[in-house]
């Protein structure tokens, strides 16, 4: 922002300088309007015209841009509503299932073998000797 405000005070400089030295008079002839004026007002003159075109020409696009910022950042905040609120979802899902879940069954430790059974070859899921 500070750069376009001293940019802007340079172009203002420039033509003021240009003013002061190109003081001749001209006249302008559009159709059946005359104008005279000084060389440096009718060159910043069409130089105005010419910006106020290029502005007007532009005017269409940057509404266009403006309009698609606005609804891409929408969706964006309608998208993190969407995520917290799954999230949300999500959490109390995971403790409605601990709380519904039953505890897992403590796996039986394998049973001592003896030397008996291992001697004679006697299979671990039999052990009643």
């Amino acid at each position: 922002m500070h750069f376009l405000l001293v940019l802007g005070i340079i172009v203002a400089i420039a033509a003021v300088a240009f003013a002061l030295q190109n003081n001749l008079p001209v006249t302008v002839a559009f159709g059946v309007w005359n104008f005279e004026s000084s060389l440096a007002m009718v060159l910043l003159l069409a130089l105005g015209i010419g910006a106020i075109i290029a502005i007007c020409l532009s005017w269409p696009s940057m509404i266009r841009n403006l309009w698609t910022s606005s609804r891409l950042r929408r969706q964006v905040n309608q998208l993190q509503d969407d995520k917290s609120a799954l999230e949300q979802r999500v959490v109390q899902l995971e403790e409605e299932l601990k709380r519904v879940s039953p505890e897992p069954i403590p796996q039986e430790p394998p049973r001592y073998l003896g030397l008996k059974s291992i001697l004679i070859g006697a299979k671990a899921e039999n052990p009643k000797e």
